[in-house]
């Protein structure tokens, strides 16, 4: 079996978006901090890996795959057979709207704006910006309503089967639940809230978010 590392900081939902998938799939692989408030994703040597200072970067047998989307890919096809992408195209096509939404429309406002303003900021004293926050959770919700519009959530985001957008959803789901918005972002997302409720005690959850 090939050799895999995971570069990028623990912390990073893109990164533990990947760690989901490999530790569902049983893989054997070494994780290698690249801190990303310490500028660590800025140094010559991460650059020379991926261009763009981002993370992950996914190491294996000394070829690079950077771009989350690529490397769940990638490692769907090499460790498991596409077992998380499901064969029905439509359903497949879902889990890529899913995927697209988190990437084009939810992140930035989940994690960039209220999960670094309600979280980070205070932890490194600062103050939340408020304004910030609150214009971010229309945008969020609206994201997350678009996501529940295509969820079947029993018990997973497409049916009965773990996909790659579960990897995807799980680690926004676990900061965003952390700050006072997440009850009004989820507020008209039934089958999401469920789904939450069972994800957030997967024992490779609770692995990847200690």
């Amino acid at each position: 079996m090939a050799k895999l590392t995971v570069h990028g900081t623990p912390i990073s939902t893109y990164v533990r978006t990947v760690r989901l998938l490999l530790e569902e799939a049983g893989a054997d692989y070494d994780i290698k901090d690249v801190g990303i408030f310490n500028g660590d994703n800025e140094s010559a040597e991460y650059l020379a890996k991926n261009p763009f200072g981002k993370v992950p970067t996914l190491e294996v047998d000394g070829q690079l795959i950077y771009e989350t989307a690529a490397i769940t890919d990638y490692l769907d096809t090499v460790l498991v057979g596409n077992k998380f992408s499901p064969s029905d195209p439509l359903t497949r096509a879902r889990m890529r709207q899913i995927m697209a939404i988190v990437d084009s429309y939810l992140y930035s406002q989940a994690i960039t704006t209220i999960v670094v303003q309600r979280l980070i900021v205070p932890s490194q004293g600062g103050k939340t910006d408020g304004e910030r926050v609150n214009n971010a959770v229309s945008p969020a919700k609206k994201a997350v309503e678009a996501i529940e519009a295509l969820t079947v959530g029993s018990p997973y985001l497409l049916g009965g089967e773990v996909s790659i957008a579960d990897f995807y959803l799980i680690p926004i789901f676990i900061y965003l639940s952390k700050t006072p918005e997440f009850d009004a972002i989820t507020a008209q997302t039934p089958k999401l809230r469920a789904w939450w409720d069972q994800a957030a005690q997967h024992p490779n959850v609770k692995k990847v978010s200690a």
